[in-house]
């Protein structure tokens, strides 16, 4: 009986563990590796949305002419640390370029083109996990103060439904009808069908991970910082602690930390980070049916198990600078303004680093460097929702199947 080849992937979030279950469905023997516990750092805190309807991609035409009023609001929806510009300035041009009305149409098609499958390649792994009761696919909610308002999005909404996107438009009275307990004064809704929320994100991401150690996965506590070489070929990762893992095939998928370790294999990549903040308070008596969305507001409300999870925008500063916990405040200020009877008592707040790229597209990828070496990181905001089929997608990259979409899109080395 021949011994199973051996995966080391680094990082044990969402994206990770997906990973390793679908490495399992081949035979492979998976040993995932993270400096922190599985699951405790992005995939811990964030909205918990399954947005399959997010195919948009971040920047859109007219983006750029909103930016300055927004950094010049310091409750607005972006937050640039001047001190951060000249490391983020290659990221930002790239985001710029982006943005043009024809990139942003072909970026739309190759983001549904993952978003699509997510349901599909979620519940049979919702169902092995037992974690049915912890997932809900119920539709999300954007609302608006006004038509001007809903017309702004009208691009948006176009570039979703002409990428497959169930999206329905509401009059006042049906937005109240499903959430009877929001604020006063907005006059119209549209409910993306196909959404889906979880009841916590912690809990998906460790029953997941329960799954791949049920199925013969292993895990070891290790900050891996570089790889040692063997006639060309990486084949084992030095832990800080000062082990070395050795492996046949590696996977780097640590989210916004995956950057130094795809440039030790070769790989330059313009991954950075959009930090993002949010504040979960009690119930204390307020109801919230659905995820809702206000686009006036830049802001999101998931109902959760432990509370309303309040949260949004973003603040480009990297993965040192220290939190500034004043964001989440003003998230929640909003989140007052939108959701009435919301109160800040027993509340927690949270900070996450996104990993994103510049065209909003994750990076899943073969390494164009070593024939044992891949890539599965720069997810933005979708994580959560693309964890699954990321999983799959590498998976069968890994062993040669025909992928079920293009892969060109993705490719690390696409800049």
């Amino acid at each position: 009986m021949s011994v199973p080849q051996h995966v080391l992937v680094i990082g044990a979030g969402i994206v990770g563990v997906n990973v390793g279950l679908a490495l399992q469905k081949y035979g492979f023997a998976v040993t995932l590796a993270d400096k922190g516990e599985p699951g405790r750092a992005t995939s811990f805190g964030n909205a918990g949305g399954l947005a399959v309807s997010e195919c948009a991609p971040i920047s859109m035409p007219g983006t750029l002419k909103n930016v300055p009023g927004w950094l010049r609001d310091p409750n607005g929806p972006l937050t640039l640390r001047l001190s951060y510009l000249p490391k983020m300035l290659p990221w930002l041009l790239r985001f710029m370029a982006a943005g043009r009305r024809n990139r942003v149409e072909q970026i739309a098609t190759e983001l549904a083109a993952i978003l699509h499958s997510a349901w599909d390649d979620y519940d049979p792994l919702i169902r092995d996990a037992k974690l049915q009761d912890a997932v809900f696919r119920d539709g999300a909610m954007a609302v608006y103060r006004s038509e001007q308002g809903r017309r702004g999005d009208d691009y948006s909404i176009d570039l979703r439904r002409r990428n497959g996107v169930r999206l329905t438009d509401l009059s006042r009275d049906e937005v109240y009808d499903r959430e009877p307990d929001l604020a006063p004064g907005f006059v119209c809704g549209v409910l993306e069908e196909d959404w889906g929320r979880v009841l916590d994100p912690y809990k998906i991401v460790t029953g997941l991970y329960q799954l791949f150690l049920d199925r013969g996965g292993k895990f070891q506590t290790a900050d891996i910082t570089d790889f040692v070489y063997q006639a060309g070929r990486p084949r084992s990762a030095i832990n800080r602690a000062g082990d070395n893992i050795p492996f046949d095939h590696v996977v780097v998928c640590c989210g916004a930390w995956s950057r130094h370790l795809a440039a030790r294999l070769g790989s330059n990549v313009l991954l950075d980070t959009e930090r993002g903040y949010n504040t979960t308070v009690p119930y204390n008596g307020v109801t919230l049916n659905h995820m809702v969305i206000s686009p006036d507001d830049s802001i999101v409300l998931t109902p959760m198990e432990m509370g309303i999870r309040v949260g949004g925008a973003v603040e480009l500063a990297g993965l040192d600078a220290a939190p500034d916990y004043s964001r989440a405040s003003a998230l929640f200020k909003k989140g007052q303004q939108v959701l009435q009877g919301l109160r800040d008592e027993g509340g927690t707040q949270w900070m996450g680093f996104r990993p994103s790229m510049p065209d909003s597209k994750p990076v899943i990828s073969a390494s164009p460097r070593h024939d044992n070496a891949y890539f599965a990181f720069g997810h933005g905001h979708l994580g959560l929702t693309m964890g699954a089929t990321t999983g799959r997608l590498l998976a069968d990259l890994m062993v040669g199947r025909p992928a079920s979409i293009d892969m060109t899109p993705y490719r690390i080395n696409r800049f």
